[in-house]
């Protein structure tokens, strides 16, 4: 013997081989004396006595194989060589087996009994007579030969009746379950859709089709000693193009695809869910077996089953809500998206952008499963918990089946295992055949683990936190792809495939046009692109052309945005100020953003409940703003109040949004991200005479005046915002910050009166302006910045 085990553990399984070997003789060396008792004193038949002296030796020796397993320790065998184990999982198999049988054996003596003493109770009834051993006499007077036909027959009439009646019942919902797995063979799925047609995720296409091609032939790369990744999972936002590549992935890769929503394995009765998970991996299997060894699974929506358990719900790595982080947190109303309540002011930027495509994703799951959930709520209601797995009681059921079903694809069948394991069992156990034969082997070969590769893809619109660590982790889903929302550059790439497929005028084919269409349709996702281009072409053949032109693409994106225009004549006093109102906030945001923002749209159309808007997007993708950017932003917000009172000398109730989100933005910026007012007003102060009016409170009491105006409003509703504007100290901060913004937004608009009056009349003329028009006019105008002098009195003025 070789290998790294104690001298004390080998002695000892020297000792067990002997014992064994004793055991045996001993057994064989009694043998012929219990043949012969059997044979000659009880009178027994050759082949009967034969076969219950080699029945008793092999039960001997398996009784005292238990009796010294009992008695004497097993030995520890780790290290030791593949022969001194093989010999100790034989002797291990046998104990097993035959502790098994005699714990059994009292179990089926009662068992035997007890149908004894039911016979003589039957007889006592039926007056009849017979031994208590041999019960056959009498069970024949009861129920005679000629009966016994009819007596199977009701046997085997219950057992069916009962499976029936199980298949009336859960058939339907298994039905359901089964139509939901849709199975799609090479040369079957054909939506038309090409990898290169998803457009504006160039990373995660690479990513994709380096994975799925070593799915299809990686075998070298295994034999290089890499392992191919168990399962993808898409993330990302709603419209970015993961159920669309998925489609590609089944069109152009040569292996079968089957595919099921998240919301296929939510199901009424407990336990379904777990046999939809079957059923779907039974799927997988067969089409893996017939095409070759691979087969793709894909889950839509895999956050209805794969979120994370009740058990785990403490261990997220957030607790409470963050605080918000951008204005886009703090101040994103409507559909759009838009800096104020109004709905009037958009500015696109990274954060934006998420934030817009997150509040796309439908919270509801359509198909079945939103059926069965309401049947099961009226159920549960009526009877409580008789529908648990529609339960929050027993959430994770078809998770936990998905999970074991990911990690047993390698495992060899089931059934043949355990036969296997069963028949090897049995034939050590009975003493008689040996484990080999010289060179051949006397046992079943252990089963191999199954050829066909399972992989699996989820797509989810949810933040990876919220999905099960089982899951994501690393030899299950543990790949993740990152589907982004598209930035400017992407939505000209998407242009570029949908324009190709429309007839459009050559105008719209210059680079020029195509960089102005990026722009302008900020937050847009492929489908919306698409959706664009195919309404242009409608609203041209209405018109009885056979090709759009730009008019009439731009008409679609703002039907696509903001619903269809309303053709409402404003009265004339009304029309300008309105078109006072939004030059205000493009004049302020080309100004004091001129840098970072780049200006987009410039409408006095009522959409919606907005009477006009002004839009813009970051010229830059940022993650971050520095205190001059935010600031601007509160100008720019503040200056369609300051253009009100420089032409009319009060404001309208457009106003009001306005104040909420310059409120709400002032606050974040003294209580979160640490943006006091401006130094210069320190600077200012310090320089003023003794008698001059204290600056810092004029500023304040301007700012009071806004945030007094703004109360009540949705933003200083909860928290944090009122927890700062509740701080004294942090007040005072927020409300100078707010009279500074509006101060340098009234000096803004009063020195370019005149320009900002060209801007408003333009736009009663045009109505609405889109991409360039909307750059060439406020460039055309020559827009000045002022510089505030706060100790001069015409700057407090109307302040």
């Amino acid at each position: 013997m070789t290998g790294s085990i104690n001298q004390h553990a080998s002695a000892l399984a020297g000792e067990w081989r002997r014992l064994g070997r004793a055991a045996t003789f001993v057994a064989l060396l009694t043998a012929p004396a219990f043949f012969l008792v059997l044979y000659d004193t009880d009178r027994l038949g050759l082949i009967w006595s034969l076969v219950l002296t080699v029945l008793g030796v092999v039960v001997f020796r398996g009784l005292v194989e238990v009796v010294t397993r009992r008695l004497i320790p097993s030995p520890t065998l780790y290290g030791a060589n593949q022969s001194l184990m093989a010999q100790d999982l034989v002797a291990r198999r046998r104990y097993w087996f035959w502790r098994t049988k005699f714990r059994r054996l009292p179990m089926w003596l009662l068992f035997v009994l007890l149908l004894l003493t039911l016979c003589q109770v039957l007889f006592s009834f039926a007056g009849v007579s017979a031994s208590f051993f041999h019960p056959f006499a009498g069970l024949r007077q009861i129920f005679p030969p000629d009966t016994l036909p009819q007596l199977a027959l009701v046997f085997v009439q219950l057992p069916l009746l009962l499976f029936i009646n199980v298949g009336i019942l859960f058939g339907p919902f298994l039905f359901m379950a089964a139509r939901g797995i849709r199975s799609y063979e090479p040369g079957d799925a054909s939506w038309g859709v090409k990898i290169d047609d998803v457009r504006g995720q160039a990373e995660a296409k690479e990513e994709i089709t380096r994975v799925i091609t070593l799915w299809e032939s990686g075998e070298e790369f295994e034999q290089a000693g890499g392992k191919r990744e168990r399962g993808l999972l898409f993330l990302g936002a709603p419209g970015t193009g993961k159920t669309m590549i998925s489609k590609a992935i089944a069109t152009n890769f040569n292996c079968p695809f089957v595919t099921i929503p998240g919301s296929g394995f939510a199901q009424m009765f407990m336990g379904m869910d777990a046999l939809v998970v079957q059923l779907l991996a039974h799927k997988a299997r067969k089409l893996a077996r017939k095409w070759g060894g691979q087969c793709i699974v894909f889950i839509d929506e895999i956050d209805a089953v794969g979120m994370r358990r009740q058990a785990l719900q403490g261990t997220s790595s957030a607790s409470g809500e963050m605080s918000p982080t951008t204005l886009s947190d703090l101040c994103f109303f409507g559909p759009s998206g838009s800096l104020t309540p109004g709905g009037d002011l958009v500015i696109e930027t990274r954060q934006w952008r998420e934030q817009l495509f997150a509040q796309r994703a439908d919270s509801t799951h359509p198909g079945h499963g939103a059926f069965l959930r309401a049947v099961a709520n009226r159920v549960n209601a009526v009877f409580p918990g008789g529908m648990g797995g529609m339960g929050m009681g027993y959430q994770g059921q078809a998770l936990n089946q998905l999970l074991v079903v990911m990690d047993g694809m390698g495992e060899p069948p089931v059934f043949r295992k355990f036969l296997t394991n069963r028949l090897n069992t049995f034939l050590d156990a009975i003493f008689l055949i040996p484990a080999r034969l010289g060179r051949f082997r006397l046992r079943v070969s252990t089963p191999a683990p199954r050829k066909e590769e399972i992989y699996f893809i989820g797509a989810c619109n949810v933040p990876i936190s919220v999905l099960d660590p089982a899951l994501t982790r690393p030899g299950r889903m543990g790949r993740h792809i990152w589907f982004r929302t598209p930035t400017k550059d992407d939505r000209q790439d998407i242009f570029d495939l949908y324009m190709a497929k429309v007839s459009h005028e050559p105008d719209l084919d210059t680079d020029h046009r195509r960089d102005e269409l990026a722009r302008i349709t900020n937050g847009y996702s492929p489908s919306m692109i698409e959706q664009c281009c195919s309404m242009a072409l409608t609203i041209a053949h209405a018109e009885g052309r056979r090709e759009f032109a730009w008019r009439d693409i731009v008409e679609a994106m703002t039907t696509v945005e903001a619903g269809t225009a309303q053709n409402i004549e404003y009265v004339p006093e009304e029309t300008r100020a309105v078109a006072i109102h939004e030059a205000g906030h493009a004049a302020a945001g080309h100004v004091y953003l001129e840098k970072e923002i780049l200006s987009t749209r410039l409408s006095i159309r009522k959409r919606g409940s907005s009477l006009g808007h002004y839009q813009g997007m970051e010229k830059d993708e940022r993650f971050s703003h520095f205190r001059g950017r935010v600031f601007g932003s509160l100008v720019m917000t503040l200056g369609a109040m300051a253009a009100e009172h420089v032409f009319y000398g009060e404001n309208s109730q457009g106003v009001s949004g306005d104040l909420q989100s310059a409120t709400a933005t002032a606050a974040a910026m003294v209580g979160m991200w640490g943006m006091g007012p401006d130094a210069v007003a320190i600077d200012i102060q310090a320089e003023l005479p003794d008698h001059e009016p204290d600056v810092g409170k004029r500023l304040q009491r301007i700012g009071n005046r806004i945030m007094n105006r703004a109360s009540g409003g949705s933003s200083m509703m909860g928290d944090p915002i009122a927890a700062v504007l509740g701080d004294p100290d942090k007040r005072r901060a927020a409300a100078q910050l707010l009279g500074q913004a509006y101060v340098t937004a009234y000096t803004l608009i009063a020195t370019n009166r005149e320009k900002i009056s060209q801007i408003a009349d333009t736009l009663v003329e045009r109505k609405e302006l889109h991409g360039d028009e909307v750059v060439d006019l406020l460039d055309s105008v020559q827009l000045t910045r002022p510089a505030t002098d706060l100790t001069d009195p015409s700057t407090w003025l109307h302040a």
